[in-house]
């Protein structure tokens, strides 16, 4: 059972150890713990269901896209160091958060059909992470970074009249190297 701090002493055993932190410890502390607030405010799962849109913008910052949908709207935030999520916050007409997905799930990518419009795949996973111009036609290759341990990517490959060609998980470029970690 600890002990009481001495009749007449008014600090506490906590504020006894915060002054014997060394200088590199409370540098440490006033560098990281920014770092750790910013953190925070990353990821949309923690957003409350039922707040209003304005602070939903103040908390996350501007959506990257905003769409209008049959009972309020969606705005897609993609998040992660290299956009390997992206979050769906539907907000309902009153301006209330209603729900939040992350939608760069492999459910999701097995949603992705063949002859699906490229507007349908907006609608399903977002704006994707890479675009790249394909073939003399004109068709792109939309590649997606996910959170995973294969170190793949799920691309989508667009024809000239934006139409899904085929679909599917290749390897990152940067993980065809020995020395490269996968993605996580």
């Amino acid at each position: 059972m600890p002990t009481p701090p001495p009749a007449g002493n008014s600090r506490s055993r906590k504020s006894i150890m915060l002054h014997r932190l060394s200088p590199w410890n409370w540098l440490f502390l006033f560098l990281c713990l920014p770092m750790l607030n910013a953190c925070s405010s990353y990821s949309p799962d923690d957003v409350p269901f039922g707040m209003s849109r304005n602070e939903l913008v103040a908390h996350l910052g501007q959506p990257d896209r905003e769409r209008q949908m049959d009972a309020g709207s969606r705005l897609e935030y993609k998040r992660g160091a290299i956009s390997t999520q992206t979050w769906f916050i539907y907000v309902d007409a009153t301006g209330k958060v209603i729900r939040t997905d992350q939608v760069l799930t492999p459910l999701n990518f097995s949603r992705v059909d063949v002859g699906m419009t490229q507007e349908a795949v907006l609608l399903l996973l977002g704006k994707p992470s890479d675009v790249r111009t394909i073939g003399q036609e004109g068709g792109a290759l939309w590649s997606y970074r996910y959170q995973n341990s294969s170190c793949n990517w799920f691309q989508v490959e667009l024809s000239a009249q934006q139409q899904v060609r085929s679909a599917g998980y290749r390897t990152l470029p940067e993980c065809n190297s020995s020395n490269r970690a996968p993605i996580n």
